[in-house]
C-alpha cells in the first residue's frame, strides 16, 4: 500500500510530524513553518476553487523560485488540477502562446517581470479565464495572489466538494524543447513524482533534519523534483534562492542557515570550485558548505576537473546523477559511500535501467546501447501527442531514453552520448561526447560540442566548435595537431570552428540543433550559390 495519495497528502504529513519545523526559508527573509505553508495553500485552493478551478483543469506558473510558486503548485495539487510550469526566459509570444493553448491552460500566475507577453495572449486566448499577478496591483482584470489568498471564503465543508486527485493525476505538464517542431508536454502524475522522490530518499538517505538549497528554477523538473518535492515530503527544510546571480547572498545564507543538501548544474559547481581560491576558499569550506553532506550535478555531463577541483577546494562529495524529465527526473546517481568517476550512479531502487540494440536485444555488461528505463516515475506520455507517445516505449513498456550507455558488473551506469548525436563514419560509431571530452582537455579549449554533418555520399563529417578559456588564445593549427596526437583517425574532427560561445538553453545545455541548422543552412546556401554559378 502506498503511503501517499497525492502531493497535497506529502505536505499534509509533514504539517501533521513538524508543524512549527520551517519548510521554506527565502532569501528575502520569509520563513513559512509546514503548519503555516499547508494553511496558505488551503487557503489558495478554496480561492481557484472559487474562480472555477475544478479537476482536471490546468493553470500555467510563469514564476522564479518562491513561496508563491510551491503554494500554487500544491494547491492545484489538492483541488486535483494540473500546474503548467513555464521557463520564465521564454520571450517569444508564439512559443508561449502554443503551451498555453496545447495544454488548455484555463488561468495564469505570474509575476511583473513576465506579465506582458500572458497580458497580451489573454486578449486572444478565450480558453484563459483568469491571470494572476503574485507581486503587482490589481488592475484591468489581473487580479493580486496574496489578496485572492485573504479574501477566500474560510469554508470547510469545500473539501467535500473537491475531487481529491489520485496517484494516476497528472500533477504536472512540462514541456520540453524539442529538436524539431513545437516542443512536447509531458505529463507527470502525482504518483512519477512521489515514487522519485521516495527513490531518492532511499539511495541518499535524506533526513527530517537536512537542509536543502533550492538554487535552480523550480520549472524544470530536476530542481523541482530534488529540491522541493523531496524536502517537502520528508520534513526538512529548503532555502529558496530566487535569483541565482548575484551568488554572495545565497552563499552566505547557505552558512547560516546550515545547508547540508545542494542540487546544481555542472556550469554552477565550476564557478564555485574557479572561486575558492585563497580567501574566498576559506569562507567557502568553513562558512558556506560548513555543514553540507553532497552535492548533486545533473542536467549536463560533468567533467572529471570539476568534479576534482570542487571536492578539492571545498570538502565536499561532488555526486553526478542522471535523469530526463520523461523520469521524474532522476534515473540514477553516485552514493557518497558508492560511486565511480565518470559514472553517472547506480539506478535508483525502485528504477530498472537496461541497454538494447536498434533491435531491442538487451546487451550484456559493458557493451553499449540505448538505455531503456522502468519504474513508477515515468511518465504517462506526451499531452495530446499519442504518435510521439508511441515511439518513446518499448513494446513491453520501458522507455527509451535515446541516450547511448553501457552499465558495468557493478551495476554503475555509463552515458557515451544522445543517440540523436552519434555520428556515422564509414560505418563506425563516433560518440560526440567522447571527441568533445578529448577536445576539453587541451589547456586553452573552455568548451566543446562536436556535430556531424552530412557529406553528400550518404556519410559524415565531424565538425567540432570551440571556445577558447577566458584569456586564452588558440588557432586551428594548434588544435589540429592536439586532435592528431589524442583521437583515432576516424574520430578526427575535419572542421574547426573558434567561437565565443555556444548556444545553450536555460539549464545551460548546448543546443546542437541549432548548430546543426546553422550548418544545413550554410550547405544550402552554398549548393543553391553552385548551382546559379
Amino acid at each position: 500500500m502506498h503511503e501517499f495519495r497525492d502531493l497535497y497528502s506529502t505536505l499534509l504529513k509533514s504539517a501533521s510530524n513538524y508543524p512549527d519545523k520551517e519548510a521554506i526559508i527565502e532569501l528575502n527573509g520569509r520563513r513559512w513553518t509546514f503548519d503555516r505553508l499547508l494553511l496558505t495553500v488551503d487557503r489558495a485552493a478554496d480561492a481557484f476553487w472559487y474562480m472555477g478551478v475544478r479537476s482536471g483543469d490546468r493553470v500555467a506558473i510563469t514564476l522564479r523560485n518562491g513561496a508563491e510558486f510551491i503554494i500554487a503548485h500544491y494547491a492545484l495539487a489538492k483541488i486535483g488540477a494540473a500546474a503548467v510550469p513555464v521557463n520564465f526566459l521564454i520571450s517569444k509570444t508564439e512559443e508561449i502562446r502554443f503551451i498555453l493553448e496545447d495544454s488548455g491552460t484555463k488561468g495564469i500566475i505570474t509575476q511583473e517581470d513576465f506579465i506582458a507577453p500572458y497580458k497580451k495572449l489573454t486578449q486572444s486566448l478565450h480558453s484563459i479565464s483568469f491571470l494572476i499577478t503574485t507581486d503587482g496591483a490589481e488592475r484591468d482584470g489581473i487580479l493580486n495572489f496574496g489578496k485572492l489568498i485573504d479574501s477566500a471564503p474560510a469554508n470547510s465543508d469545500l473539501l467535500a466538494h473537491y475531487k481529491h486527485s489520485s496517484r494516476d493525476t497528472v500533477a504536472s505538464v512540462l514541456y520540453t524543447s524539442g529538436t524539431t517542431g513545437h516542443p512536447k508536454g509531458v505529463l507527470l502524475t502525482h504518483g512519477n513524482l512521489i515514487a522519485n522522490a521516495r527513490s531518492s530518499k532511499a539511495a541518499l538517505h535524506v533526513k527530517p533534519d537536512d537542509v536543502f538549497l533550492c538554487l535552480l528554477p523550480m520549472f524544470h523538473t530536476f530542481s523541482w523534483t530534488t529540491t522541493t518535492v523531496l524536502p517537502l515530503m520528508v520534513g526538512a527544510s529548503s532555502l529558496v534562492v530566487s535569483h541565482i546571480t548575484p551568488a554572495k547572498p545565497w552563499l552566505s545564507m547557505m552558512g547560516s542557515e546550515g545547508v547540508t543538501v545542494m542540487a546544481a548544474i555542472p556550469q554552477v559547481f565550476s564557478l564555485l570550485a574557479k572561486e575558492a581560491k585563497g580567501f574566498k576558499r576559506l569562507y567557502l569550506q568553513f562558512w558556506a558548505f560548513r555543514k553540507t553532506r553532497f552535492a548533486v550535478s545533473g542536467a549536463a555531463p560533468l567533467s572529471d576537473e570539476t568534479m576534482k577541483t570542487f571536492e578539492e577546494n571545498l570538502n565536499v562529495p561532488l555526486l553526478e546523477g542522471y535523469g530526463l524529465t520523461e523520469s521524474g527526473p532522476v534515473v540514477s546517481v553516485n552514493r557518497p559511500a558508492s560511486r565511480k568517476t565518470g559514472s553517472v550512479g547506480r539506478p535508483l531502487p525502485e528504477v530498472s535501467v537496461r541497454i538494447v540494440d536498434e533491435n531491442g536485444k538487451v546487451l550484456p555488461h559493458g557493451e553499449e546501447g540505448e538505455i531503456c528505463v522502468r519504474g513508477e516515475n515515468i511518465t504517462k506520455g506526451y499531452h495530446g501527442n499519442p504518435n510521439a507517445t508511441s515511439e518513446i516505449f518499448t513494446n513491453d513498456g520501458w522507455l527509451k531514453t535515446g541516450d547511448i550507455g553501457t552499465i558495468d558488473r557493478d551495476g554503475f551506469l555509463f552515458i557515451r552520448d544522445r543517440k540523436k548525436d552519434m555520428i556515422i563514419i564509414k560505418g563506425l560509431k563516433v560518440f560526440s561526447a567522447q571527441v568533445e571530452q578529448v577536445l576539453c582537455e587541451h589547456p586553452s579549449v573552455g568548451e566543446a560540442a562536436v556535430i556531424g554533418i552530412p557529406d553528400g555520399k550518404g556519410d559524415e563529417i565531424i565538425k567540432a566548435f570551440i571556445v577558447p578559456k577566458e584569456g586564452q588564445s588558440l588557432t586551428r593549427q594548434d588544435l589540429m595537431r592536439f586532435i592528431k596526437e589524442n583521437l583515432d583517425p576516424y574520430k578526427r574532427p575535419r572542421d574547426i570552428e573558434i567561437v565565443e560561445k555556444l548556444p545553450k538553453n536555460s539549464m545551460q545545455k548546448i543546443l546542437k540543433r541549432e548548430l546543426r541548422k546553422t550548418e544545413m543552412e550554410k550547405l544550402k546556401a552554398k549548393k543553391a550559390a553552385h548551382a546559379h554559378a
